[in-house]
C-alpha cells in the first residue's frame, strides 16, 4: 500500500492516528526554495484541533518536525521528512471498536481487507490526523506557488443547510487572506454564525452534520495540463479523494450546470488587453482537461462524521452478529471547516506537481 500522489512532486503520508506520530515523505522539492516555517505553522494551527466545541476536544501542538531535506529553512534538494509527533491519545475510548465496526467509517472495510491486522485507533491510516502531514506538503506547495504568482484559497460554502456567499468570478489574493485569518473561514460572517449554530445543534443532539468547501486558484498559467486522461480535472481528483471524508468534487457550474442550456452554461469569450478571458466562469477555469487562464473554481462535499454518540446498528466481528453502538470519546460533530486548509493544500500540492512537470 502505498498512500502516495505525485508525478514530479511526490507526497507520500505514513502514520497512524493514535501512534507515535504521523507523517509526510516529500520528493522533488526544488532546491534553494526557502520555507518560512512561521508561516507554515499558521497554516496548519487552521487545520488544527481542541479550539472549541465546533471540533474535537484533541488538542495537539502539530509543529513539524523536519528529519531530512529542509536545512536553516532552505530546501536541499533531497527528498523531505518531516513528522508530527502525537501526544494526545485516547486510546481506550476506541477499545470496543475493534471488535465493532462504526456505520460510515473505514473500521469494516479495514477489517475486510486486513483481517484485524490494522492498527484502527481512533481511525488508523484512515483518520482526518492523516490530514495534518498534507497540510506541511501543501502549506510548502503554497509558499512556492505565491513567489510565481500563484495564491491558493477556500472558504466553507456550506454547513447543512446554512449556505456561504460563492468566490467572486475573480477571488483576489487578499480576499484568500482574509479567510486564512479569520477563526471560522466564509465570506459572509452571518452565514457562518448559522453554520456554526447547525454545527453546535448536531452535537448537542449526539449527531453530526456535513459540509461543501469551495476552493480557488489564481494567477495559473493558461495551457497547463492535459486532455483526456491526464487533465487539470484528473489530477485534483485523484488527489483530493484521498482527503478522509471526502464524498464529492465538483468543477465550475458542476452539477447545477447539467440542469441548464449550453446557452447558459458556455463561457463568452472576450479580450482583456491581449489576454482571452471569459465573461462567466461555469468551466471553472477548465476545458478539456487543461486550463483556459480563468481561476480554477472547485467544490468538495464532505460528509457528516460517522463517529457519532446516537445508538447505531452494527455488527459483532468476533461473533458475527448484530450489536448496537454508542460511540464515546472526542469527536467533531463537523470535520468540514477543519478540512478547508486541507483543501488548499492539495489543491496546491497537485498545481506545483504540474508546474514543476513543464519547469524540468
Amino acid at each position: 500500500m502505498a498512500s502516495e500522489f505525485g508525478k514530479k512532486l511526490k507526497i507520500s503520508v505514513f502514520g497512524e492516528s493514535h501512534g507515535a506520530a504521523v507523517g509526510a515523505y516529500i520528493s522533488g522539492l526544488p532546491a534553494g526554495e526557502h520555507v518560512d516555517e512561521a508561516e507554515l505553522y499558521r497554516f496548519m494551527e487552521r487545520r488544527a484541533p481542541g479550539k472549541n466545541k465546533l471540533s474535537t476536544a484533541r488538542t495537539e501542538a502539530d509543529r513539524p518536525v523536519f528529519l531530512s531535506g529542509v536545512k536553516d529553512g532552505i530546501i536541499e534538494g533531497t527528498p523531505i521528512c518531516a513528522v508530527i509527533y502525537n501526544s494526545d491519545q485516547h486510546s481506550s475510548d476506541y477499545s470496543k471498536l475493534s471488535d465493532l465496526p462504526r456505520p460510515g467509517h473505514a473500521d469494516l472495510t479495514a477489517w475486510l481487507k486486513w483481517h484485524g491486522s490494522a492498527d484502527m485507533r481512533g481511525g488508523g491510516h484512515f483518520s482526518g490526523r492523516l490530514t495534518a502531514p498534507l497540510c506541511i506538503a501543501g502549506g510548502i506547495a503554497k509558499q512556492i506557488l505565491a513567489r510565481k504568482g500563484i495564491f491558493v484559497g477556500a472558504h466553507l460554502a456550506s454547513v447543512g443547510t446554512a449556505s456561504d456567499k460563492p468566490f467572486p468570478l475573480c477571488p483576489s489574493p487578499k480576499l484568500f487572506e482574509e479567510l486564512a485569518q479569520k477563526s471560522f473561514p466564509v465570506i459572509d460572517d452571518s452565514a457562518g454564525e448559522e453554520m456554526q449554530k447547525q454545527i453546535l445543534a448536531a452535537r448537542e443532539a449526539r449527531d453530526s452534520v456535513g459540509g461543501v468547501i469551495e476552493c480557488a486558484a489564481v494567477g495559473l498559467p493558461a495551457g497547463l495540463g492535459e486532455p483526456m486522461f491526464d487533465g487539470v480535472e484528473n489530477r485534483l481528483a485523484a488527489a483530493i479523494f484521498g482527503i478522509p471524508g471526502v464524498k464529492g468534487l465538483e468543477f465550475g457550474s458542476g452539477f447545477a450546470g447539467s440542469e441548464r442550456r449550453g446557452s447558459e452554461n458556455n463561457d463568452p469569450i472576450t479580450l482583456s488587453g491581449d489576454r482571452f478571458v471569459t465573461e462567466t466562469n461555469n468551466a471553472g477555469g477548465i476545458l478539456g482537461g487543461i486550463t483556459n487562464g480563468m481561476p480554477l473554481t472547485l467544490r468538495v462535499a464532505m460528509k457528516p462524521t460517522p463517529s457519532i454518540a446516537k445508538e447505531q446498528n452494527t455488527v459483532s466481528l468476533s461473533r458475527r452478529e448484530p450489536a448496537k453502538l454508542e460511540i464515546t470519546g472526542r469527536h467533531d460533530p463537523c470535520i468540514a471547516h477543519r478540512a478547508v486548509p486541507v483543501v488548499e493544500a492539495v489543491t496546491a500540492a497537485v498545481i506545483l506537481d504540474m508546474i514543476l512537470e513543464c519547469e524540468y
